[in-house]
């Protein structure tokens, strides 16, 4: 009867322990305004830059938008010490509002020359994976936070 009642006691003990370390976690985990406005413009950049037909920029456009992810991956994993991927429902609202936007934009840039299409899609996207990054590191420290 004495151990279940030690075991009871740890296992509470541990659970609190579990709770403060989540809250702390919660409390750490949200990115600075900064890094959402980044990741969206670096995706506008890029996706703006197929405009642009010199073989050249368009290799520097997808370097400065590899190394900028890079940097803010690192920025972010430096400040919390954690890396997370977004969950499913995450990626089942980024994906088909990606493929809505990206699709019509390239049928319209390389098949009838409309140009414009890219830099637009560019805008439109950057602008929702900055909200949407919010929006799920939010959801994230909820959950951590045991309100989800």
């Amino acid at each position: 009867m004495e151990s279940d009642e030690i075991d009871r006691g740890d296992a509470a003990a541990q659970l609190v322990a579990l709770q403060a370390d989540r809250a702390a976690l919660a409390d750490r985990v949200m990115q600075p305004w900064w890094h959402d406005v980044a990741s969206g413009l670096l995706l506008f950049g890029f996706l703006a830059s197929s405009v642009i037909e010199t073989p050249w920029v368009r290799a520097v456009a997808v370097l400065v938008f590899a190394l900028g992810l890079c940097a803010l991956a690192w920025s972010y994993q430096r400040r919390t010490g954690v890396w997370v991927y977004p969950d499913s429902k995450a990626w089942l609202t980024w994906v088909p509002l990606a493929l809505v936007v990206l699709v019509p934009a390239m049928v319209l840039a390389e098949d009838h020359g409309q140009r414009w299409a890219m830099p637009v899609a560019g805008a439109v996207l950057g602008l929702a994976l900055a909200v949407l990054s919010r929006w799920w590191t939010r959801r994230w420290i909820a959950e951590l936070r045991g309100e989800l």
